[in-house]
């Protein structure tokens, strides 16, 4: 589990490709300096594991099944990338629980300077979208952030200062790809209020709340 708070941003210093497979060789600079090989690491919001680990790097694989559905086989050598250790049970919970397990990739439409924020839109398409609220919570590129706008498949949402220097998402133009994941909360909300495999009955709804005993009226 993570929180969305970038620790670190890595460089790509090495990758070994395979059909449908990455193995990377990360450089840093602090994020190994507690780590343990079998460790998970938030890299641009994917959850993998450590499997080999220097002072100033650490390896981990990606398989088929992440390969094909996150944008980490853009990747390069000489790629910055968004890091994060698994969140510390006695640590501190800045952002919103982030699994590391992405949704889906979306691609940036356009982006603005307002002030002092960036706001970027970000195509994500109507099946991703539907697990999103005005104001909810989002993770992309594994970075925690608000949304400031939801409309037909495209997402709003805005960098602080702060975020700018902490992240690679300011590297980030019209036409790149990032990974999405929704709050969690959102999609277990989604799921209980759909419809049973039948159709005939809601998961949950009004009715199955006051048949409970959960309402009282």
């Amino acid at each position: 589990m993570f929180t969305g708070i970038i620790e670190e941003v890595g460089t790509i210093q090495s990758i070994q490709q395979g059909a449908e497979s990455l193995e990377l060789t990360i450089r840093v600079n602090k994020i190994t300096q507690d780590v343990q090989l079998g460790d998970s690491i938030s890299v641009n919001g994917v959850c993998l594991t450590v499997t080999d680990f220097t002072d100033t790097s650490f390896n981990t694989d990606v398989m088929p099944e992440t390969f094909h559905q996150t944008a980490l086989k853009g990747l390069k050598q000489g790629s910055t990338v968004n890091l994060e250790r698994a969140m510390p049970a006695n640590g501190r919970f800045g952002g919103h629980f982030v699994s590391g397990h992405v949704d889906g990739v979306g691609h940036i439409t356009g982006r603005e300077t307002q002030d002092n924020a960036e706001y970027f839109y970000i195509n994500v398409g109507e099946d991703i979208a539907k697990y999103m609220m005005l104001k909810g919570s989002v993770s992309i590129d594994g970075t925690s952030l608000t949304i400031f706008g939801i409309e037909n498949g495209i997402l709003t949402i805005s960098l602080i200062p702060h975020t700018q220097d902490a992240t690679i998402l300011t590297s980030k133009s019209a036409g790149d790809l990032v990974n999405i994941e929704c709050d969690m909360l959102m999609k277990y909300v989604y799921q209980l209020m759909m419809p049973s495999e039948n159709n005939q009955k809601q998961g949950v709804s009004l009715e199955t709340l006051r048949e409970a005993g959960f309402l009282n009226e």
